[in-house]
């Protein structure tokens, strides 16, 4: 009797991923169709640590961020070797739809009156968290300039939530190195942001 009520989740093998998105990459569209439904967890997964911060009632909602990444990534040609490159792509798609919706909400509010709100703290707020947002922007360019690996090593650490291991997988380093990387660039991420 147990058995029938228990709610059955389907097993997916990462294996199973990896190869959704070779044939995703070979052109098969219908790939991308059974890809999508197997890392949509994931991806509200990374889309709610980019998300944790803002505001309730953000008109940009976790799906809706998660939608407008892929919508990104959609239009574009990568040749897919493996889950987690899909998911650290992913991850750049969604901080880049953030950065352009703080970028709308900035230059919206410049030269217009602000409305009278019941609740000023949730436009303070607000606006506090797209200015930080932009800044973080700012500070992860500046620092892909000189070393674009600590920014992949920030993004999937921070926002994606991958451990040094698979870090040191996705970028061929060794895990002590990866880890080193991650400690100087949290340390100078710190320091940009508070300047």
């Amino acid at each position: 009797m147990e058995e029938h009520y228990r709610r059955r989740v389907p097993i997916i093998s990462m294996d199973q991923i990896t190869e959704l998105l070779k044939l995703w990459s070979a052109g098969d569209s219908q790939a991308v169709d059974k890809l999508l439904p197997l890392v949509d967890p994931e991806l509200k997964k990374i889309a709610r640590g980019y998300m944790r911060d803002e505001r309730p009632g953000n008109i940009l909602q976790t799906t809706a961020l998660v939608n407008e990444a892929l919508m990104k990534l959609l239009r574009e040609d990568i040749s897919w070797e493996n889950r987690k490159q899909f998911y650290t792509f992913v991850a750049k798609r969604m901080r880049q739809v953030l950065v352009d919706y703080a970028k709308k909400q900035a230059s919206a509010k410049r030269g217009k009156w602000a409305e009278q709100v019941d609740m000023a703290e949730v436009a303070i707020r607000s606006t506090e968290k797209s200015r930080e947002l932009l800044k973080l922007e700012d500070a992860l360019t500046e620092l892909a300039h000189t070393d674009p690996r600590k920014v992949t090593i920030i993004e999937c650490r921070f926002f994606i939530g991958l451990t040094i291991e698979e870090i040191a997988e996705i970028i061929g380093a060794s895990p002590t190195t990866v880890e080193r990387e991650w400690r100087f660039a949290r340390a100078w991420l710190k320091k940009q942001m508070m300047a």
